[in-house]
C-alpha cells in the first residue's frame, strides 16, 4: 500500500509538470516556428573541394542526409526547433553546428583534415543531443570505423582497447563483463538502441547479449548516471547504437567478413537499410564461430570455443511531426565453459556422456560446437521508440520487451539443461522536452521496468521473483556562449517480490520475502570553454544501486566459483557520491585530456565467509556433485575509489601523417575497514599504459585511400592490491603486449569506395600472460607445470573486410 502511494504521488507530480510544459507550448503557438528542410554543402576546409558521401545527421530527430557528387545535401522536411547537426566524413574531423529550423534553412559546412577527433554529438546521460566537448561528465565516443580496425572476440574487449578506464571481467574469449573505473556487474548499465539491456548481469560468467558486428557507434559515460538511468548506473553507462535510420532517399548495404588465426574465428555480417519519403527500414544477420584458442603455456585451451547467430531489423517513419520506430533483434549464442582440468602430463581432459574422462584430441580442440559444460543464451528484444511534437515541445515514449533465456549444461552432454533462467522484462520511458527558452532546455519524465524471473530446470541459485521499478526525474541544461551548466534530480522506487520454493525433500529452498527500496539521485556539472583550445569540466553526481536478487536471495552452489552462496535480505541500497574534474586542450597538432575522480560508496556489497558456531568455516555439500563448498554470504562495507585517465595525442608538423597517442588509466579502491587483513576492493583493474605509433597516408589517393600503419604497445602494470581475503584473489604480475595493424580503403576509377580492408596482429611476441580480471586465472592448476589457471590468448593475426553496397 505504501509503495502504491509513492508511485501515485510520483505519477501525479510528473503529470503536473508535463501539463505545465504543454501549456507553455500551447501559449507559444502564435510564435511557433515553421517546419522546413535543411540544405547546403560540405567542402574541404583547405581546398574548397566538394566532399561526396559526407554524412549529415540530426540525433534528436534520428534523420539525416548524404552529400551528392557535388557536395550538396538536403534533408527531408524537419519539424521546427533548434538542433545539433553533426557532419562526418572519413579522414576528416567531424563538424557540429547548432541550427534552428524555421522554414527552409541553408547551412554550409567545411571539414578540416585532422587525426585527433575533437568534435562529436552524444546522447548519453542527457535528454537531448549535446556536444561532446561540452559534456560535464567524461564521455568517450567510438564509431564503427574504429571498431572495424580492431580485432577482438567480443565488443567489450574491443572497447577496452579504445577507451581508457574501461576493461572487462572475462571468462574466456566470448564472455566479457564491462568495468568502468573499477565498477562492474550491476554497477554499470548497458543501453542498446535506447533501452537498457537486461540479462542476468549479476552472474560472473554472464556477458552482454549484443551483436558486435551490428554496432554503429558506442558512447561510454564514466561516473554515476542514476539521474537518467535509475538503479545500477553507479559506475557509468555503455550506450550501444545498432539500428540507425538511413539518410533520406538512400538505400545502402554492408557486408563484413572476419578471420582470426589463433582460434580460427570466422565471422560474417550482412545488413541493408533504406529511407524513402520518410519510411525507413533496416535488416541484418550475422554469424560468428571460433574453436579453442591457444597460448605459449597451455597450448589449445579446451572448450574455449563459441558460436553465435544473430539477426535484427527496424521499421519506422519520420515526418515533420516526429518519428516512430519499431526495432527487433534476436541473439543466439553457445559458449563453452573452461574448467581447466588436466591429467598428470598437462593434457586437458574432456568428459563424455557416461562421465568418463580422456585427453582432448586435436579434433576436439578444432570443433566449433562447444562440449559440456556450456551455456546456451538466447535474447529476444522488441523496442518501440516514438518522438512526437506537441505544440513547440516534444513528447518521447519508448517501450520494450526483452526475454533472456540462459541454459547451462553440465560436463556430461545429456541434452537436458541443469540450470535454466528465464528473465522477462518490460521497460518503459516517458519523457517531455520543453522547447529551448532563454538558453534553458528542460526535460522531465518517468522511466522504469517490470521484471519476472523463472527457474525452469532442477538446478537453481536464485528464486523466482517479480520486480517493479519506477523513477521520475527533471533535468535542465543552460548554455550561454562558452558556458554549459546542467543538472537534475530523480526519485526511484523499486519493489521486489521473491517467491518461495520447496525442494525434492519437502524442505524450503527459498523463503518468500518482499523488499522496497527508495532512493534520491542527482547531479550538477559545468563545462567552460576557457579559450577556443581549452575546455574545463567539473561534475558532482549521486548514484545508487538496489541489491540484486543474487545478493538478496541466492541459496545454492555457484558453478564455476566453488562457492555456496547465501543471500542476505537485510542488505540496503548502495549509494555513491562522485566528483569528476577534467581539462581538454586541443590544437592542430597536439591534443591533451585529463580527468580525475573520487567516488565514495556507502554500503558497498561484497561476499564474505560464513563462520559456524565452532569458529570454523561453514561448509555445505553440493547435492549435484558431492563437493564440499565453503559458504559465503553477502555483506556491506563503505568503500572509496579514486583515479583518473590521461591522454596525449601528437602529430607534429610538418610530419602531419605521423600520429603518436598515449593513454594511461589508474584506479585505486579500498574498504573503510579490513577483511582478513586487507582493505582492497575485489576486481579492480591494474594501471594500464597504451601507446600507439601510427602513420596515415593517401587521404585522397586514386585507388588506395586512407592507408594507415600502426604499432601498439599495451603495458599492464602489476596489480598488487588484490582482495586476498578468503583466497578470493591473488596479485597479478605485469605484462607487455605488442600489437600492430595496417589497412586501407579501396576505390574504383569512378571514385566509389569498393571495400575497406584491415589486417591486425595481436601479441606479436607470443607472451604468456594472465589478466587480473580474467576468471580463468583461478581454474585448476596444471599438474605438469604447477602453474595455476589458464593463460590468455597467444599470437593472433586477424583480417576484416567491409564492403559497402
Amino acid at each position: 500500500m505504501e509503495m502504491m502511494k509513492k508511485c501515485l504521488l510520483l505519477a501525479v507530480i510528473t503529470c503536473l509538470l508535463m501539463a505545465s510544459g504543454y501549456a507553455q507550448g500551447k501559449n507559444e503557438v502564435n510564435r511557433q516556428l515553421l517546419p522546413g528542410w535543411l540544405y547546403g554543402s560540405v567542402t574541404d576546409g583547405k581546398t574548397g573541394a566538394p566532399l561526396a558521401g559526407a554524412a549529415v545527421f540530426i540525433y534528436d530527430l534520428k534523420t539525416g542526409a548524404v552529400t551528392s557528387e557535388n557536395g550538396n545535401f538536403r534533408t527531408a522536411v524537419l519539424k521546427a526547433g533548434t538542433y545539433l547537426v553533426e557532419v562526418s566524413f572519413e579522414g576528416y574531423a567531424s563538424a557540429v553546428a547548432t541550427i534552428t529550423i524555421n522554414g527552409n534553412v541553408q547551412h554550409n559546412f567545411t571539414l578540416g583534415t585532422t587525426i585527433v577527433e575533437q568534435e562529436g554529438v552524444i546522447v548519453t546521460g542527457v535528454t537531448t543531443a549535446t556536444r561532446l566537448k561540452q559534456s560535464p561528465q567524461p564521455v568517450a565516443l567510438i564509431r564503427q570505423q574504429q571498431l572495424l580496425q580492431t580485432s577482438s572476440t567480443n565488443i567489450i574487449d574491443a572497447l577496452g582497447a579504445r577507451v581508457p578506464g574501461v576493461s572487462g571481467i572475462a571468462t574466456g574469449p566470448a564472455i566479457s563483463k564491462p568495468v568502468i573505473r573499477g565498477l562492474g556487474y550491476n554497477r554499470v548499465v548497458v543501453v542498446n538502441d535506447g533501452m537498457r539491456q537486461e540479462g542476468q548481469q549479476w552472474g560472473d560468467e554472464h556477458g552482454i547479449e549484443i551483436d558486435d558486428y551490428s554496432v554503429q557507434r558506442i558512447e561510454v559515460l564514466k561516473g554515476p548516471a542514476s539521474l537518467m538511468y535509475g538503479s545500477d548506473a553507479m559506475g557509468g553507462v555503455i550506450n550501444i547504437q545498432s539500428l540507425v535510420p538511413a539518410p533520406e532517399g538512400t538505400v545502402k548495404g554492408q557486408v563484413i567478413s572476419e578471420y582470426q588465426s589463433n582460434n580460427g574465428l570466422r565471422g560474417f555480417y550482412g545488413g541493408i537499410s533504406g529511407t524513402q519519403r520518410g519510411f525507413n527500414w533496416n535488416a541484418y544477420g550475422s554469424y560468428k564461430g571460433a574453436h579453442d584458442y591457444k597460448n605459449h603455456y597451455d597450448g589449445y585451451v579446451f572448450n574455449s570455443k563459441f558460436d553465435q547467430k544473430n539477426f535484427g531489423g527496424m521499421l519506422g517513419y519520420n515526418g515533420k511531426w516526429g518519428y516512430s520506430h519499431f526495432m527487433a533483434s534476436h541473439f543466439n549464442q553457445r559458449i563453452g565453459m573452461v574448467e581447466g582440468e588436466r591429467d598428470n602430463s598437462g593434457a586437458f581432459l574432456k568428459t563424455d556422456s557416461d562421465g568418463n574422462e580422456s585427453p582432448a584430441s586435436d579434433a576436439d580442440f578444432k570443433r566449433l560446437r562447444p562440449y559440456g559444460p556450456y551455456q546456451h543464451i538466447r535474447h529476444l528484444k522488441f523496442i518501440w521508440d516514438n518522438n512526437i511534437r506537441l505544440g513547440s515541445n516534444t513528447f518521447a515514449a519508448t517501450v520494450a520487451y526483452q526475454r533472456n533465456q540462459r541454459q547451462e549444461y553440465g560436463a556430461q552432454e545429456t541434452g537436458t539443461p541443469e540450470a535454466w533462467f528465464q528473465l522477462q522484462t518490460i521497460n518503459y520511458a516517458l519523457k517531455y522536452h520543453l522547447t529551448e527558452r532563454n538558453h534553458w532546455k528542460t526535460s522531465m519524465g518517468v522511466t522504469g521496468m517490470f521484471q519476472q524471473n523463472n527457474n525452469k530446470a532442477e538446478e537453481v541459485i536464485i528464486p523466482d521473483y517479480d520486480l517493479f521499478d519506477i523513477g521520475g526525474f527533471m533535468f535542465t541544461q543552460y548554455t550561454y556562449n562558452a558556458l554549459l551548466v546542467s543538472g537534475g534530480i530523480r526519485y526511484d522506487h523499486r519493489h521486489i517480490n521473491s517467491k518461495p520454493m520447496i525442494d525434492d525433500n519437502g524442505d524450503p529452498r527459498f523463503v518468500a520475502f518482499t523488499k522496497d527500496y527508495g532512493n534520491i539521485s542527482g547531479s550538477i556539472g559545468a563545462s567552460y570553454t576557457l579559450t577556443p583550445r581549452t575546455t574545463l569540466k567539473l561534475n558532482i553526481a549521486r548514484g545508487f544501486r538496489s541489491p540484486n536478487m543474487a545478493e538478496l536471495g541466492s541459496n545454492g552452489a555457484h558453478e564455476g566459483t566453488r562457492r555456496f552462496e547465501s543471500g542476505n535480505t537485510t542488505l540496503k541500497s548502495e549509494t555513491s557520491l562522485q566528483a569528476d574534474a577534467g581539462v581538454e586542450w586541443n590544437s592542430d597538432h597536439v591534443s591533451v585530456s585529463a580527468s580525475v575522480f573520487y567516488n565514495r560508496i556507502n554500503r558497498f556489497i561484497f561476499y564474505e565467509k560464513v563462520i559456524n558456531n565452532a569458529g570454523a568455516d561453514s561448509i555445505r555439500i553440493d547435492p549435484e556433485t558431492g563437493d564440499a563448498l565453503t559458504v559465503y554470504r553477502f555483506n556491506q562495507r563503505d568503500a572509496s575509489l579514486c583515479g583518473g585517465e590521461i591522454r596525449v595525442d601528437l602529430h607534429p608538423h610538418p610530419l602531419d601523417w605521423l600520429h603518436i597517442a598515449n593513454t594511461f588509466a589508474y584506479t585505486r579502491a579500498r574498504f573503510s575497514n579490513e577483511t582478513e587483513g586487507t582493505r582492497n576492493v575485489p576486481m579492480i583493474p591494474p594501471a594500464r599504459l597504451l601507446s600507439e605509433l601510427r602513420g596515415d597516408f593517401l587521404p585522397k589517393g586514386k585507388f588506395l585511400r586512407n592507408l594507415y600503419i600502426r604499432l601498439e604497445s599495451d603495458y599492464n602494470l602489476r596489480q598488487g592490491n588484490a582482495f586476498t581475503a578468503y583466497n578470493t584473489e591473488t596479485p597479478t604480475t605485469s605484462y607487455w603486449l605488442l600489437n600492430a595493424g595496417v589497412g586501407a580503403d579501396i576505390y574504383n576509377s569512378k571514385k566509389h569506395k569498393l571495400f575497406s580492408l584491415a589486417f591486425n596482429a595481436f601479441n606479436l611476441a607470443d607472451i604468456a600472460y594472465q589478466n587480473h580480471l580474467s576468471r580463468l586465472k583461478y581454474t585448476a592448476a596444471n599438474p605438469a607445470t604447477g602453474r595455476t589457471g589458464v593463460f590468455g590468448m597467444g599470437r593472433n593475426f586477424g583480417v576484416k573486410l567491409s564492403v559497402e553496397l
